[in-house]
C-alpha cells in the first residue's frame, strides 16, 4: 500500500536523500529557480511553489516515510486499525497546527502554505481553525473526513476506526507574534497544574463539544503536544466528567509544575508526621458510619470514571517535561509498541492510560520534547498499561464540571 503519499513525494520535488531532522533536504537553490521560469508571472509562481516544495517543515522533507495515503483496499483492511499507523497519523495532524500559525505569521496562502500537505494526503480536510482572539493565533483545528477527496481516489467508505474529526491543539511556539500568550498557559500549568482558567481551553472545549455532539463521541479524537497535549487532556477530561468520552492522544504532555512539587513535600511531611504520631497516645477516632459510606461511595463513583476513559500518552523518558507520568513507585509492565495485549501495573486490572514509552529514541531534551520522533522509521515504543500517581491525581482534579466564563480572560 505505497498510495499517493509516495507518488506525491516524487512530484514534490526537493531534492535527493540525506539524514537528520530535515531529512537532509533544504531550500532549493535560488539559480535553478530562476531557470525553470516561463514567463515572469509564471516564474515567479513556480519559484514560490518550489521553494515551499523544499522547505524544511514540507511533508516530503521532514514528514513520515513508510505510510500510505488511504485507497481502495481500505475499505476491506484499514490501515486506521493499526495503532502505530493512528499515531502518526495524529502526530501529524497536530504538526499541520504549528504550520498553520507559521503559515499565518510568514503570510502563506492555502495555495502555498505548509500545512496543508500534512492532512490532505489522508483525505481529511480543515473545518475550523481555533484563533485566539487576543493575539491572533492559531493554537487549535478541527479536522474532518474529506469524502470528496477520497472518492476522487475511488475511496467510497470512510476506512473502519478512521475519525470523522479530530481535534488537534499545538504546543508552544517560540515567536514573537505568539510567545507571549503560549508562555502565559505555560506559567498558568506550571503554578497551579490547571489550564481552565485559559481563553484556549474554553475554545477547545467548545470545539469538542460541537463535533462530539455532531459525529457521536465514538467518532471523534482529540490530540495534543506538550502544552496542547496539556489542554487535551484536561478538555478531554472535562467532556468525560458529562459522560462524553472521547479519544485522546497526548504527545509529550506536561508534567512539571510547582503545585505537583508542593504536593510531593507536603505529602512527605503528611507521612512524616502520621508516624510521629502514632507514637503518640491519642484517642483513637472512628468516621462516622454515614461519612465512611458516603467517602466510599465518592471513591467508588471516580473509580468507575476513570476505568472508562483511558488517555493515550506518549513520553520520552529523555523529555524532562513529560517524564514525572511514569510511576516512581513501580515499574510498568512493558510490551513492544504494536501489541494489542492488555497489561497493567497492578494486580486489580484496572488502568489510568496506557503510556507508550520511547525504548530507542533522541536523548537530546530538544529532540526528545519534539514531535517529528514519533513518526521516524527507527523508534522503538513499548506499550504500559499503568495507574501513575500523577495522572490519578490529575483526572481526580478535573472532576468538577467547568463553567464557561462570562467574559474572556
Amino acid at each position: 500500500m505505497q498510495g499517493a503519499v509516495e507518488r506525491r513525494a516524487g512530484e514534490g520535488g526537493g531534492g535527493g536523500g540525506g539524514e537528520g531532522k530535515t531529512g537532509g533536504f533544504g531550500l532549493m537553490p535560488k539559480g535553478s529557480l530562476e531557470e525553470n521560469g516561463g514567463g515572469e508571472g509564471e516564474g515567479k509562481k513556480r519559484k514560490v511553489l518550489e521553494v515551499v516544495a523544499g522547505h524544511p517543515h514540507d511533508f516530503h522533507v521532514s514528514g513520515p516515510r513508510n505510510i500510505s495515503s488511504p485507497n481502495w483496499r481500505d475499505v476491506i483492511r484499514s490501515s486506521w486499525r493499526d495503532p502505530n499507523y493512528r499515531r502518526t497519523v495524529i502526530a501529524c495532524f497536530i504538526h499541520a497546527v504549528y504550520l498553520l500559525e507559521l503559515d499565518r505569521q510568514e503570510r502563506r496562502t492555502e495555495e502555498n502554505g505548509l500545512a496543508p500537505k500534512w492532512w490532505k494526503p489522508f483525505k481529511y480536510k480543515l473545518t475550523k481553525a481555533l484563533v485566539d482572539e487576543r493575539d491572533g493565533s492559531v493554537y487549535g483545528a478541527v479536522l474532518e473526513w474529506d469524502r470528496s477527496a477520497a472518492l476522487s481516489d475511488f475511496i467510497f467508505l470512510r476506512p473502519s476506526g478512521a475519525p470523522k474529526a479530530v481535534l488537534v491543539l499545538r504546543g508552544t511556539l517560540l515567536k514573537s507574534p505568539t510567545i507571549r500568550r503560549d508562555l502565559e498557559d505555560d506559567l498558568r500549568f506550571l503554578a497551579w497544574e490547571s489550564l481552565k482558567g485559559s481563553v484556549r481551553f474554553h475554545g477547545a472545549l467548545e470545539a469538542l463539544k460541537t463535533v462530539a455532539d455532531r459525529f457521536g463521541s465514538n467518532n471523534v479524537c482529540i490530540g495534543g503536544h506538550s502544552l496542547g497535549a496539556g489542554f487535551a487532556l484536561q478538555v478531554g477530561k472535562a467532556l468525560a466528567n458529562q459522560g462524553v468520552f472521547v479519544e485522546c492522544h497526548l504527545f509529550n504532555p506536561p508534567s512539571v509544575s510547582l503545585a505537583t512539587s508542593v504536593r510531593i513535600i507536603s505529602e512527605k511531611a503528611g507521612f512524616l508526621w502520621k508516624k510521629i504520631k502514632a507514637r503518640l497516645p491519642s484517642k483513637h477516632e472512628v468516621l462516622p458510619e454515614s461519612e465512611e459510606a458516603a467517602s466510599g461511595n465518592e471513591e467508588n463513583k471516580l473509580h468507575a470514571e476513570i476505568k472508562k476513559w483511558v488517555p493515550n500518552l506518549y513520553i520520552n523518558n529523555s523529555d524532562y517535561i513529560c517524564c514525572y507520568y511514569i510511576d516512581s513507585a513501580g515499574t510498568a509492565v512493558a510490551t513492544s509498541g504494536g501489541s494489542n495485549k492488555t497489561y497493567t501495573n497492578g494486580g486489580n486490572g484496572d488502568i489510568a492510560a496506557k503510556l507508550y514509552v520511547m525504548s530507542k529514541g533522541p536523548k537530546k531534551f530538544l529532540e526528545a520534547h519534539g514531535l517529528e520522533q514519533w513518526w521516524a522509521d527507527d523508534m522503538e515504543l513499548q506499550l504500559a498499561l499503568e495507574h501513575s500517581k500523577l495522572i490519578n491525581r490529575q483526572l481526580r482534579s478535573y472532576t468538577t464540571p467547568p463553567t464557561l466564563p462570562p467574559g474572556k480572560s
